[in-house]
């Protein structure tokens, strides 16, 4: 069965490579990546743009925006990109100029949506910073994926976070789509009560284990961890709304498979891991095409 992955990491930060390295065990390059996506039948992934100017400050204030992959020079052919959003430089006299750099890189072909790292920048998704954004997203009919849950750094401010914040954003903003990433882990059950509830909002299974094998079977085989995801899912009861993604370089994509094989009833396994990726993101048709 052919597989989108809708949620990697392709950038140069700091936490990413040490991860990579010293917990997942993978190698976090391009041809790292490609091997892993040939040997899983991975045909396309979106990666989700993000940078730091400095070794080990993200996530970054000074970033410019759009924030992208820049581990490699360009999007690789087998990738598309969610350019990333430093709302702290959309308040300013420069503001109009961040704007229209993001602008400009959404009409690129390889361009698939819009990333909003929530808690990791400390607004809410429903400030006013970001309402041009979305007005964007709506001109180009892009998704924005928005981080919820737990965030990947120390420096992140939980409260921003909380999937919950979705659904004012959601009810704000009916013209445009929204994907909730890691399923608002720990948050599980918020976020699967703003899936079912606004017809505009998606959920990611990425990021939810971290590390090489011994630490996932570890987690696998502990039914109360299943089960805090798997109660999520059940009541949210809409798998139609539900997207693969591993968070790579975070951890292996053949171990994350496998886990969320485990986890969604495999009638199922067909939309989570590939025809749900098409609703939500409208351009990948076209680069997939192009891909043959």
């Amino acid at each position: 069965m052919p597989i989108i992955d809708i949620h990697i990491h392709l950038s140069d930060i700091d936490k990413f490579h040490y991860t990579a390295r010293e917990l997942a065990k993978v190698d976090y390059s391009v041809a790292g990546l490609k091997a892993e996506f040939d040997k899983n039948d991975v045909i396309l992934g979106i990666g989700m743009g993000v940078t730091e100017q400095t070794k080990g400050a993200f996530p970054d204030a000074s970033s410019p925006n759009p924030m992208g992959l820049n581990l490699a020079e360009s999007v690789p052919s087998f990738l598309m990109e969610c350019v990333g959003i430093n709302p702290n430089r959309l308040d300013g006299e420069h503001a109009q100029e961040e704007l229209d750099r993001i602008e400009a890189r959404l009409r690129a072909p390889e361009v698939a949506g819009i990333k909003i790292y929530a808690g990791y920048y400390h607004h809410y998704v429903y400030d006013k910073i970001y309402t041009p954004v979305y007005e964007l997203a709506a001109k180009y009919n892009v998704p924005v994926v928005i981080h919820t849950g737990d965030t990947y750094s120390m420096n992140g401010l939980l409260k921003y976070s909380h999937p919950l914040t979705v659904d004012e954003l959601a009810y704000q903003q009916r013209g445009v789509n929204f994907m909730i990433c890691h399923l608002g882990d720990p948050w599980v059950m918020d976020a699967a009560e703003v899936v079912a509830k606004n017809p505009n909002v998606y959920a990611d299974l990425s990021g939810l284990v971290v590390g090489d094998r011994p630490h996932f079977e570890r987690f696998m085989n502990e039914p109360l961890y299943m089960d805090h995801f798997r109660r999520a899912l059940i009541y949210s009861d809409h798998y139609e709304k539900m997207l693969f993604g591993t968070d790579w370089p975070l951890a292996p994509i053949g171990l994350y498979a496998e886990f969320i094989r485990r986890l969604v009833p495999e009638q199922h396994h067909e939309k989570v891991f590939y025809e749900n990726a098409f609703g939500v993101f409208p351009k990948i048709k076209e680069r997939i095409a192009g891909l043959k």
